[in-house]
């Protein structure tokens, strides 16, 4: 493994730890609290984050074929059966457990797994107004997956729009200014609408919760 790889893949477990950690912590009734995916409590969202690492891939073959080749119907049943089965504790320690595991979304690689764990966690951290932030390092590999093609995979809506962070020297897109956090501007890129307050610009009121 390549000394870049071996960097990504110690973030992912170091990523995996601390929200393992910061889940075990919640409060009960945080659990059942909406996070920033839509339709989904916080507890959803943890059972998806380890849904690759529990489920073979025929059983993830036989769901995607009852889906009718939609991964989003696959991903959203999976989540909510898992929530239902498991307490909140095993919820937060599969990720524990599987710190290390290699799982790779279908595409993307690896930095796409360790996008896949920090903006799941910004999906419950900023969904319940804690202030976790994502350490530079982690929040730059990341920040280099996002391009044009992950941005309409998640369905947001970006023509004519520039992601400028107030904290780190990113910015993505052309357009219209549109301010936050790279963290913030990082959930924008992955189609998720924010609580008010969070972001500055004409055009923030699109990215914004109602």
């Amino acid at each position: 493994m390549g000394t870049a790889a071996h960097d990504v893949t110690t973030a992912i477990a170091a990523e995996r730890t601390e929200l393992a950690d910061l889940f075990g912590a919640l409060d009960p009734a945080w659990w059942e609290a909406p996070s920033l995916c839509a339709g989904w409590r916080v507890r959803e969202v943890v059972a998806h984050m380890s849904m690759g690492f529990r489920h073979s891939t025929a059983t993830v073959l036989w769901e995607l074929a009852k889906a009718r080749g939609s991964i989003n119907r696959v991903a959203d049943r999976l989540a909510r059966r898992d929530a239902a089965a498991h307490s909140d504790e095993r919820l937060a320690a599969f990720l524990r457990e599987h710190a290390h595991h290699p799982w790779r979304p279908p595409v993307g690689g690896i930095a796409a797994a360790l996008a896949h764990d920090v903006v799941h966690g910004l999906d419950v951290t900023v969904a319940l107004g804690l202030d976790r932030r994502v350490p530079e390092d982690r929040l730059r590999i990341v920040l280099g997956t996002v391009a044009p093609r992950t941005s309409r995979f998640f369905g947001a809506r970006l023509d004519g729009v520039r992601l400028l962070a107030d904290d780190l020297d990113w910015t993505f897109g052309t357009g219209t200014p549109l301010h936050g956090t790279a963290q913030d501007l990082l959930l924008v890129a992955f189609g998720r609408r924010l609580p008010p307050g969070r972001l500055r610009g004409e055009v923030c009121h699109r990215f914004v919760a109602g």
